[in-house]
């Protein structure tokens, strides 16, 4: 099956696997970077996508360098809030109608500015794009679907004092834990923090994240931020499977209980099973049986794969297609908008021209991200909007049959 870019643009698509800091504007990052007397390379867009945004990347530590020119300038309300508001219409403008955006707060906490406020910055600029959006002409008089978002806030499996001032300072007080005891605490603190302005401030944190390096960092040392955010009734994402193997996706559901995988992409890695694992095909054939079953979604981010892993070459080897083969719940996502320098899109095309995604597979691709969303609304409100979404979707597929 192949559509039109024009028609992949026009249906109505999710982004669940979407971080702030790696989706700025480059137009804004240079604007916010000269505001703030930051030090960037270049100062034009042309300039930084030659010598840090690139299209392609030797390796993951050349992918995540944009990250210490982003999150140098998100240190302020002003800032966080212009990206928030900027990547919902970056969203909006290209058909996605409900997106997730993950962020590690605890990155952009300085000492006259609080995780709190770090929060309600980065949810005034969405809430007002999406009272934009919904208000309008589109919503209102030609029915198309609104604009919903959720926040998921990340905590992280490794850091340094040089991350931020907050864990630098949480670094010096602590001085004789084991690191896994300060990664744990700074995950517990983050976990109680966005419960309660969940709770007290009715902020849309619909989800709780693990983010960074795996190796090394098991999930195991999370599990008391995790069980918190679990009895508090907020659902869970665990980024897994994306450097290391399938034993670090089974924690993340064992352990975290994890409702989706970001990245996912080692699942059928037998090789990178580690010596505890006898019969690694068969561990991994019970893993796939077991996320099938449970119905657990996994997030792909096809383009960031390729360009952080440039050991799987060709987009054919890309794990998705195995993902589709046993029938998964799996959803596209572009995980950086800037870094990858990627769309909602871009991804739905480039699965397309990859693999043999027929008509009812493209349908449940996009469908799974709007059922397996954590919306944050009621459950009755969530039901009435996919059924929206799918008329939708259906009328345009329809409308574009008719023409052919």
């Amino acid at each position: 099956m192949s559509l039109p870019r024009e028609i992949i643009r026009a249906l109505p698509k999710t982004d669940l696997h979407l971080h702030l800091d790696g989706s700025l504007r480059l137009g804004t990052l240079i604007d916010l970077a000269k505001e703030r007397h930051v030090e960037l390379p270049s100062y034009t867009e042309e300039g930084l996508n030659e010598l840090v945004f690139r299209s392609h990347y030797n390796s993951l530590v050349e992918y995540l360098q944009g990250f210490n020119y982003t999150c140098a300038v998100l240190t302020d309300a002003e800032a966080l809030e212009r990206t928030a508001y900027e990547l919902a219409w970056d969203n909006i403008n290209e058909g996605v109608r409900y997106i997730e955006v993950r962020f590690a707060p605890q990155l952009h906490i300085r000492p006259n500015f609080s995780l709190e406020e770090v929060i309600r910055a980065i949810n005034k600029g969405f809430e007002k794009a999406q009272n934009e959006y919904n208000a309008s002409d589109p919503v209102t008089k030609n029915g198309e679907p609104p604009f919903y978002y959720g926040l998921i806030t990340c905590a992280m499996r490794f850091f340094t004092a040089e991350s931020s001032p907050y864990y630098a300072k949480l670094m010096d007080v602590f001085r004789e834990a084991p690191l896994g005891e300060i990664y744990s605490m700074a995950s517990l603190e983050l976990a109680r923090a966005v419960v309660r302005l969940r709770d007290e401030e009715d902020i849309p944190i619909v989800g709780f994240d693990l983010a960074g390096a795996e190796a090394g960092h098991p999930a195991s040392e999370h599990e008391a931020a995790y069980h918190y955010v679990h009895k508090n009734f907020m659902h869970k994402t665990v980024h897994a499977g994306e450097a290391y193997g399938p034993e670090s996706i089974f924690q993340a559901i064992t352990d975290l209980h994890a409702d989706r995988i970001g990245h996912g992409y080692h699942l059928f890695s037998p090789e990178l099973c580690g010596p505890s694992v006898a019969d690694p095909q068969r561990y991994i054939q019970r893993l796939i049986r077991h996320i099938a079953d449970s119905r657990i979604t996994i997030e792909v981010c096809m383009t960031s794969n390729l360009q952080t892993n440039p050991a799987i070459g060709s987009p054919e080897n890309h794990a998705f297609g195995k993902m589709l083969a046993n029938n998964l719940s799996a959803t596209l996502c572009t995980d950086n908008r800037l870094v990858s320098h990627t769309t909602v899109t871009d991804e739905v095309e480039l699965a397309m021209n990859t693999f043999n995604i027929n008509p009812k597979q493209l349908r449940d691709i996009i469908v799974y991200g709007f059922k397996r969303s954590f919306f944050y609304g009621p459950y009755t409100q969530r039901r009435k909007y996919v059924r929206q979404v799918l008329n939708y979707y259906d009328s345009i597929i329809a409308a574009y049959e008719a023409k052919k």
